[in-house]
């Protein structure tokens, strides 16, 4: 075996330049999808009909894209080029990418301008962003066809993902709110720190584009028609993705329910108007995560799926009820007592969920080998597709979520003040230190009720849906690691004995 090569096959050159390339990547999509809301609210002052307008694009949004997805794969599993079927589309989705995020973080607009902004952007996202993502994750299972090596490269991959959301975690809340925000405004900041991930981003995917080496394609195969009813006959036809679907959406919605704003307002509500609580609460469960990532092989290896998907739900769960009992029984005057509480109890509900999300990567990645068992063939493009199409129906679920959460709670009359003061600051019309002293004004006379009932549906929501998930789960998803390797190993004979 070559110096190459690592064990089974799987190139250590793919093994270490393919997971390198989602570091800056996931710092774009971090800001984007964790961040542009907070942004909306703390540096736009909406009205009620402006705020619902937002929200109605970014569900519609993320709906199309999730329809969109399924054909995307379809033309990524017809591509014949001789960069290979998944780079074209990466570097191309790349490319556009950057443009769009640094210009969802960079206009001044205002009022229902803004929201038509707001709307072309967040649309042209939805189209550019799908065409790198599901060719990136779509490499998966072409790089590594087999069960240890798919393991290894996923949860690698998804480690230096969490990288990348550390990175992004780090430096937006750090940089865009409190005492060290950039140029002493929340609206210049996000513009300085938009183009620094944005550089992240390209210097990251040059990696996987010039580095990774992707399995040789048999020119003389002909490209397949691409069409919407091939895509949703291949994904009807294989049960297992399809039950993969329905658990994911339902853990998809409880991953980014607390992420998707809720805890960003809740902490700044509760602890001060300063990012630098947001980065802690955030970043310490990450990094706990990421150490479970590195382990992850190790215990695949001597737990099954099953056992993991099992302790993953219910130490996700009981962190969620942790985060709530901390916030709701420790009384305002112990501010760190309680902060402390609430980040380790955040340990535990990031480190459940990362361990079920990894499993169902692979649980997903391996309907390809099912699809190919039952029906002579792989579709890698369709069938990874299902990933991101149903993470985007999730967030288009959460939105709407976040959207009922925030018009209840009455959220806007308290962020809008906050966003003329952030405003009247990047225009020179006040300093940095007498905005920073009105915000806490406008914190200090917000109704304590309002930080709880936040606390409440960002905790109390995923914990059920996360219970729910594993049940399915554990009812409905029949690919175990036995029954994985017979398949493996039948479809080894048939191109044998073809």
């Amino acid at each position: 075996m070559s110096a190459e090569k690592a064990r089974d096959g799987l190139s250590r050159r793919n093994l270490w330049a393919y997971p390198l390339g989602t570091v800056g990547r996931d710092m774009a999509v971090c800001m984007f999808t964790n961040y542009l809301l907070t942004y909306v609210l703390f540096t736009k002052s909406l009205t009620g009909a402006q705020f619902a307008a937002i929200s109605a694009i970014m569900v519609a949004a993320r709906i199309f894209d999730a329809v969109n997805d399924p054909v995307m794969g379809n033309i990524i599993e017809a591509t014949r080029t001789r960069w290979g079927k998944f780079k074209p589309w990466i570097a191309i989705g790349g490319a556009l990418s950057v443009i769009v995020f640094i210009l969802s973080f960079s206009t001044s607009l205002q009022g229902w301008a803004y929201v038509a902004a707001f709307g072309v952007l967040y649309f042209a996202y939805s189209i550019v962003f799908t065409m790198n993502d599901i060719a990136y994750w779509g490499m998966v299972p072409a790089l590594a066809r087999r069960a240890d090596d798919r393991n290894r490269l996923t949860s690698r991959t998804v480690l230096f993902a969490g990288v990348g959301q550390i990175l992004g975690t780090l430096i937006v809340p750090t940089f865009t709110a409190g005492a060290l925000v950039i140029g002493g405004n929340a609206v210049t900041a996000y513009r300085v720190v938009v183009l620094l991930i944005c550089a992240a981003f390209t210097a990251t995917q040059l990696l996987t584009l010039f580095l990774v080496r992707e399995p040789h394609l048999d020119d003389n195969a002909p490209a397949e028609k691409v069409s919407l009813k091939k895509t949703v006959s291949v994904i009807a036809r294989n049960d297992q993705l399809v039950w993969c679907a329905v658990i994911f959406l339902i853990f998809a919605t409880a991953q980014t329910l607390m992420g998707a704003g809720l805890s960003a307002t809740y902490l700044y509500f509760e602890f001060g108007y300063n990012g630098i609580y947001l980065t802690i609460f955030s970043i310490l469960g990450n990094i706990v995560a990421g150490f479970l990532m590195i382990f992850f092989a190790p215990l695949s290896n001597r737990f099954s799926r099953a056992k993991l998907m099992r302790v993953g739900a219910f130490v996700a769960a009981g962190g969620y009820l942790a985060i709530m009992l901390s916030g709701l029984l420790v009384p305002r005057g112990m501010p760190m007592v309680k902060f402390v509480l609430l980040t380790v109890s955040n340990l535990f509900a990031l480190s459940g969920q990362t361990l079920m999300y990894l499993i169902m990567i692979i649980c997903i990645a391996n309907t390809v080998e099912y699809n190919e068992w039952k029906t002579g063939r792989r579709e890698e493009g369709i069938v990874f597709s299902v990933r991101p199409f149903i993470t985007k129906m999730g967030f288009a679920v959460v939105q709407m979520l976040v959207t009922a959460i925030y018009m209840a709670v009455g959220v806007r009359s308290v962020t809008n003040q906050i966003s003329d003061l952030e405003n009247a600051s990047s225009q020179g019309l006040i300093g940095a230190a007498e905005k920073a002293e009105q915000i806490g004004q406008v914190l200090a006379a917000t109704p304590p009720a309002k930080s709880a009932a936040l606390l409440c549906c960002m905790t109390m929501i995923p914990a059920v849906l996360l219970l729910i998930s594993y049940w399915i789960f554990h009812k409905k998803y029949t690919i175990t690691e036995e029954s994985y390797e017979r398949m493996v190993q039948e479809i080894a004979q048939r191109s044998q004995n073809p």
